[in-house]
């Protein structure tokens, strides 16, 4: 119910601004998520964490708001989406195989699951906004009949459901600190790659701004890839690292 609840406040966003705008709200689930998992796994947030959760929000704020974001087109021709939709599957798919190895570190599947959950709500993020201008320039019926042969909308609604399910296995396979940072950078930055590559958005790469950008990038990469192999202190028996200690097959989401 969180996850819709807050794609429909991020609808109505991107119903009035741009993707660059309303993407970097997207950091504050750090602030929320990160102690709620330390009360829900009695386990401890360790002041590094925090610091770094900290640089990771600051570093995704400096790359939207530095950066100057403008507005780009409200929707693109059909043939536009094609190449960057099939970039973003790619990545998407290496994503979840390695998710779907057995053989690797809970952590590092759950990372691999976090990377494809964030590309996708990326995905249905850029998707909204096409989708939601069709409602502006028709009657009701019209806006209906467009929108339900619109291609778009389809995309969108597999996207929507395929992140929640890929959150969910990445938050079955390890602490949430390990998939949490992956999602959160995934779904702004991807967006905003598609924004910029379909919609005609940007942001400013030369000159002082322009380092402060890519410096903001390289940040967000590093501060995500430590946040994934940290884990919450354990404190509650039974539990290794916020996570059920508990031996194959039983703690196996696969089985």
């Amino acid at each position: 119910m969180g996850d819709i609840g807050g794609y429909l406040f991020q609808a109505a966003a991107l119903a009035v601004g741009s993707v660059l705008v309303v993407q970097p709200l997207i950091v504050t689930t750090l602030l929320f998520a990160l102690p709620i998992s330390a009360i829900l796994t009695r386990a401890r947030v360790g002041r590094i964490t925090w610091v770094l959760a900290a640089v990771l929000a600051a570093a995704l704020a400096v790359f939207l708001v530095v950066g100057d974001p403008t507005d780009g087109l409200p929707d693109a021709p059909g043939a536009d989406w094609l190449w960057p939709l099939v970039a973003m599957a790619i990545v998407t798919a290496c994503s979840v195989v390695i998710g779907f190895i057995p053989a690797l570190r809970g952590s590092l599947r759950a990372l691999a699951f976090g990377v494809a959950t964030g590309v996708l709500f990326a995905v249905t993020t850029v998707l909204t906004k096409p989708v939601l201008t069709s409602f502006e320039h028709a009657g009701l019926g019209d806006n209906l009949l467009r929108l339900l042969t619109d291609w778009r909308l389809y995309v969108l609604a597999a996207c929507g459901i395929g992140a929640m399910y890929l959150q969910q296995r990445a938050f079955q396979l390890g602490p949430i600190s390990a998939s949490l940072p992956a999602i959160t950078v995934g779904e702004p930055v991807g967006a905003a790659v598609l924004g910029g590559v379909v919609l005609d958005e940007s942001v400013v790469l030369t000159g002082v701004r322009g380092v402060l950008v890519i410096a903001s990038v390289v940040a967000m990469i590093a501060t995500s890839v430590v946040l994934a192999r940290r884990s919450p202190a354990p404190s509650a028996p039974g539990q290794e690292n916020g996570v059920p200690n508990c031996a194959p097959p039983a703690c196996n989401p696969d089985v």
